[in-house]
């Protein structure tokens, strides 16, 4: 078994601060994120820069030199719509600590996505969806199917794949989890690999509830087979709980020492 993979989600334009140190270059603040992700244990950092329709090409090279050029090639997501600078991303990504991750292609009008993951030896994040939320399991594994009969065409390996069945927020869709959960199952039974924003299923709660909504919905989610997620590293009980899981499930040798490792 593989240890579970963690991609850090803190450098994403939605915060104020991200957003205006990638307006104006400034460096401290996203080598502060990343320092602060890659300490608590982060495998990849993402690199959000929302839309970047102006200048995404100049930005994610520049995002990406960035923090490879400070933190020893440390694995990224390339995480923008803007199919442009994901490719000027990936020209500058140096592979030699891990192959890029693509985030994300979708089984609509994403699925060109797979071509460029194939160009550029990257991984890629695969969204179960084609236009919006999809219905229901039936419909999740269509798209995970359309998705696979992509990736093989350009001649992607499968296990470079992270299927997203797409997480979704307790609050109001509660009766949705199970669904999710079992997603994640058939997905792994195939012998797949996926991964999933797991914030988004505490959207909208109380702080102080959503970390203990992410970590029992982790651990939930691994049992089903659930193999990444994009999530928050500094979240302690989060890393935690992930850590604790891995040992139970055989992913990692068991040590006392093992939540310091």
């Amino acid at each position: 078994m593989e240890k579970f993979l963690v991609i850090g989600e803190r450098i994403h334009c939605i915060s104020p601060s991200i957003r205006k140190a990638l307006a104006e270059r400034d460096p401290e603040p996203i080598l502060k994120r990343a320092k602060e992700q890659i300490e608590a244990g982060a495998d990849y950092v993402d690199v959000n820069i929302g839309p970047a329709e102006r200048d995404g090409e100049e930005l994610m090279t520049w995002a990406v030199q960035l923090i490879q050029s400070n933190f020893d090639n440390v694995p990224l997501a390339l995480d923008t719509v803007n199919r442009k600078a994901i490719e000027a991303g990936l020209k500058a990504y140096n592979s030699e600590k891990g192959k890029a991750i693509i985030n994300s292609a979708d089984a609509g009008p994403r699925i060109d996505l797979f071509e460029l993951a194939a160009q550029y030896d990257a991984k890629i994040i695969g969204l179960c969806a084609k236009e919006g939320i999809p219905r229901d399991n039936e419909e999740r594994m269509a798209y995970c199917t359309e998705m696979l009969e992509k990736a093989m065409e350009v001649g992607m390996d499968p296990t470079d794949i992270l299927f997203d069945p797409l997480f979704l927020v307790v609050k109001g869709m509660q009766e949705k989890q199970n669904e999710v959960l079992e997603a994640i199952r058939m997905i792994t039974e195939m012998g797949l690999k996926t991964t999933g924003g797991l914030s988004n299923i505490s959207n909208g709660a109380p702080k102080h509830i959503r970390p203990t909504m992410d970590a029992v919905f982790a651990a939930m989610a691994m049992q089903c087979g659930l193999s990444s997620a994009i999530i928050n590293p500094c979240d302690k009980e989060l890393m935690d709980t992930i850590k604790t899981c891995d040992v139970i499930k055989g992913n990692i040798l068991y040590a006392d020492s093992y939540l310091e490792l």
